[in-house]
């Protein structure tokens, strides 16, 4: 059985979960309300406040999806409630990043600014403090979707193991090389 497709999901007192003859789930909580189709063959239903994700047979196929909709379920429920929250730091000489509207302006050291449209489910906030790295705060209740854009983000310059410059998640450990004078 798999360990993370039996647990049983716990719904907060203010998200309603509605399962539509579709199988499609839809949970509308404090923060906004979510939907996602599930695959039909795998059973969702409630009891007493919890949500449970059940499989018919068991099939590879059966096995592999159990768990991931009970994690996809369990994302929405938490993200209406509490919401998600990701942290990018810029590492780098003149590195910046600015917000305007819905726009992140980024320098990256490249010879052009980086102009990144978010999507209108994440909200970001950039803040450079005088002597620290700036970093970029993003917010979203869809837990997919706010790892995509953080992502995309951080393709936009990775971090290089000799000096660590890039743009790297906040508390992101990096594997430091040696320089060509190691060698001596």
């Amino acid at each position: 059985m798999s360990r993370i497709g039996k647990l049983p999901i716990s719904l907060p007192t203010n998200v309603q979960v509605e399962i539509s003859k579709e199988n499609e789930i839809i949970v509308k909580g404090p923060k906004g309300t979510l939907s996602t189709p599930v695959d039909r063959d795998i059973i969702v239903s409630t009891n007493d406040g919890q949500l449970v994700v059940e499989r018919p047979t068991e099939q590879k196929r059966h096995k592999a999806m159990h768990g991931l909709y009970r994690s996809l379920i369990n994302n929405m429920v938490n993200g209406v409630s509490n919401g998600f929250t990701e942290q990018l730091e810029l590492v780098g000489v003149g590195y910046k990043a600015s917000m305007a509207g819905t726009t992140l302006e980024l320098s990256l050291g490249y010879s052009h600014n980086i102009f990144l449209a978010l999507p209108k489910e994440v909200t970001a906030t950039a803040v450079t403090e005088k002597g620290k790295n700036p970093i970029v705060t993003l917010t979203s209740i869809d837990k997919q979707l706010l790892g995509q854009v953080a992502a995309k983000i951080r393709s936009l310059r990775k971090v290089e193991p000799y000096k660590g410059k890039g743009v790297r998640f906040v508390g992101e450990q990096i594997r430091r090389k040696a320089g060509k004078t190691a060698s001596k």
